[in-house]
This record gives structure tokens, C-alpha cells and sequence, in this order.
């Protein structure tokens, strides 16, 4: 009996797998949870674009330099991993952190609705513009993914792709005026969802105070114009001719 007792309180020392699922799950139910979640999978999918506009941007010094850089992807971690096992795990991680991401907002959203007041004359006091289209900004980011992955990636809706050379399959995507307009349009969305989040995920990893506020607000909108100028220069460069 003895016995019996203090392996039950050593087990209730050490805690239990049990009790590790029900304390994540306590995280993630709360709202705190759930805008660090946002927060943590958001500063992943930026550190993601920052390097695809980087590598982007090899375009404006021809096929070679692009292609290259784009074979090159595909051998990372070679020997010990094998051929484009690199980007697989890539975009295993950013697909978690998509679905952590957008599953946090939309529930965040639906609890925000659900504790707007009824019933009373006054309304709550307008957000800024940025907050007001984070929601429809997010959508159309989510329906623009699907659409780049089929253009560029699987090359379903690309009229003229060649398997393996990303540079002719970028011009040639371009050269269709409705591709332009939906990567431009997204990028702006872009633009404005990368501002207002990074404030976001500043405040809510509690990095902003009173005298860091203006130095992390001028490099959310730093980060915004510099990520949406350099995606932009792509589509509009091959669409001028400037990149052929």
C-alpha cells in the first residue's frame, strides 16, 4: 500500500503525458494562446518571404543566375539528405505554420464577434484600416497561395512551362496580363497584412514599450514597403519588357 502511495505521488510529481496534452490544450483555448500562436507561426512565414523576394529578385540577373538558384534548392543538405528533401520539409513547416496561423485568426475572430455587445446604441470605436481588412487581407493571401502554387510550382495554370526552368516559367506567367493583376493586388494585401502583423506580434510577445514603439512601428512599415516593392518588381518588370 505503501508503495503503491509513492508511486502515485511520484507520478504526480513528474506529471503525466496526459497532463502535457491538457496544458497545451489550455494554451491554445485561451485567446493569449492562440495570439502567440499567430504571433510565433506569422514571424515564420515572414522570415520565409523575406528570403523568396531575396531569391525572387535573381531574375534581374538572367536565367542562369535564377535557374540556378533554383537547382541549387533542391541539393541542400546533400549527402545527408537526398535530392529536394530540403523544400519538402520547407513546405512541410510552412504549411503548419499556414494552418496554425490561419486557424488562430479565424477562431480569434469568431470569439471577437461573439463578444461584441448586443442590444446597445453605441458601437465600439472604429479600428484603423489595417485592423478592419486583416480578416479579407488574409483571404485573399490564402486564395493568391493556391493560385501561385498551381502558376509556378505544379504549373497547372501556366500556358507556356517548361518543368525546370523557373525564369522562362516567370515570364511567361507574366506575359498574361490576369496574372499580373492578381500577384500585384495580393502583394499590396500582402503589404498591408505584414504591417499591421508585425506590430501585432510585437505586442503580443510583449517586445513593445513606450520607447521602442516608434522604432518597431517604422520597421513594420519598413518591412511592408520594402517586401511589397521588391515582389512587385518582378511582375512589373517582365510586364514592361524590362526582363524578357
Amino acid at each position: 500500500m505503501a508503495l503503491t502511495s509513492e508511486r502515485t505521488e511520484r507520478s504526480s510529481e513528474r506529471g503525466t503525458p496526459a497532463d502535457s496534452r491538457s496544458a497545451v490544450a489550455v494554451v491554445w483555448n485561451s485567446t493569449v494562446g492562440k495570439k502567440a500562436a499567430m504571433a510565433v507561426s506569422g514571424l515564420v512565414l515572414l522570415g520565409y518571404l523575406v528570403l523568396h523576394m531575396i531569391g525572387n529578385l535573381k531574375i534581374f540577373f538572367g536565367p542562369a543566375d535564377l535557374n540556378g538558384y533554383a537547382a541549387w534548392l533542391r541539393t541542400i543538405g546533400q549527402p545527408f539528405l537526398g535530392h529536394e528533401w530540403f523544400l519538402w520539409i520547407a513546405r512541410l513547416v510552412l504549411l503548419a505554420a499556414v494552418l496554425v496561423h490561419a486557424t488562430a485568426a479565424y477562431q480569434l475572430s469568431r470569439r471577437d464577434l461573439r463578444a461584441r455587445p448586443t442590444g446597445y446604441r453605441h458601437r465600439r470605436a472604429r479600428s484603423s484600416y489595417a485592423t478592419r481588412t486583416m480578416r479579407w487581407g488574409g483571404v485573399i493571401l490564402a486564395l493568391f497561395i493556391v493560385w501561385h502554387i498551381l502558376d509556378l510550382t505544379t504549373l497547372t495554370v501556366n500556358p507556356k512551362a517548361e518543368p525546370g526552368h523557373p525564369y522562362e516559367n516567370v515570364v511567361a506567367s507574366f506575359h498574361t496580363w490576369y496574372s499580373g493583376v492578381i500577384y500585384c493586388l495580393a502583394m499590396l494585401a500582402l503589404g498591408m497584412h505584414v504591417r499591421h502583423g508585425f506590430w501585432s506580434a510585437a505586442q503580443t510577445l510583449g517586445l513593445n514599450n513606450p520607447r521602442r514603439d516608434r522604432a518597431l512601428k517604422a520597421c513594420a512599415d519598413l518591412l511592408a514597403f520594402a517586401l511589397t516593392a521588391g515582389f512587385l518588381a518582378v511582375p512589373i518588370a517582365v510586364m514592361t519588357g524590362a526582363v524578357k
